[in-house]
């Protein structure tokens, strides 16, 4: 059973999540939090498997909420909810360790897709959020050549290859049929990269590769 917490100062919209969740019968919504504040305690009281984390809520935001529940340890995966994919959030949360996000417009299988997806330790990560990503990327400085090393070192040829793959917004499919490997091959050469970067899912890869100058902007 995957439990889940609903982060949103909205009644309605925490209403309308846990009636689709509620539908399945793998998914279980153990609490509920209207403010990040109230969100990081019920979280430290409940450790759900997934957190859906509204941006914007009183008090403390969702992309602070983000960072200290992760930053204390909890086993738990923060999906982050927002209104628009432009958000100019996005980044920050993805920066913040959250697993992903979606838009208050998905719909009924696709938000419980989404949380199955994310506890099982995925990310949800699409083209048009990794062009945002590269976006904020542009006019920041690329952190391997400011220290003069690249946290990517330790990856071999490959994995580096399918770490920029992962950068560019490609699925295993896609990937598998780039580089003419199985889609197992290349989710086991996700995975290791993860294991030997210590990061926690694809989201995370996509930045490091980012700042390492591993990835530039698509065209």
């Amino acid at each position: 059973m995957i439990s889940v917490l609903l982060a949103d100062d909205q009644h309605l919209v925490r209403a309308g999540f846990r009636s689709l969740l509620r539908r399945d019968k793998g998914i279980q919504v153990v609490g509920e939090a209207s403010t990040g504040d109230e969100a990081v305690r019920t979280a430290s009281a409940l450790s759900p498997d997934v957190i859906l984390m509204d941006i914007r809520m009183p008090g403390m935001d969702g992309i602070t909420a983000t960072r200290t529940i992760l930053a204390s340890g909890l086993p738990t995966r923060v999906i982050i909810l927002t209104t628009f994919e432009t958000d100019d959030y996005v980044f920050a949360a993805l920066a913040a360790g959250a697993s992903g996000f979606l838009t208050k417009e998905i719909g009924p299988d696709g938000l419980r897709q989404a949380v199955r997806v994310v506890a099982a330790g995925d990310a949800l990560l699409s083209p048009s959020v990794t062009r945002r990503v590269v976006g904020q990327f542009a006019h920041r400085p690329v952190a391997a050549a400011a220290s003069g090393q690249s946290r990517l070192a330790v990856l071999t040829e490959r994995e580096r290859e399918v770490v920029r793959l992962v950068a560019a917004g490609l699925s295993n499919d896609e990937i598998a049929r780039e580089l003419v490997i199985s889609p197992l091959t290349a989710k086991t050469h996700i995975t290791r990269a993860i294991a030997k970067l210590g990061v926690r899912d694809r989201v995370q890869l996509v930045i490091i590769a980012f700042e390492d100058g591993l990835a530039g902007p698509l065209s």
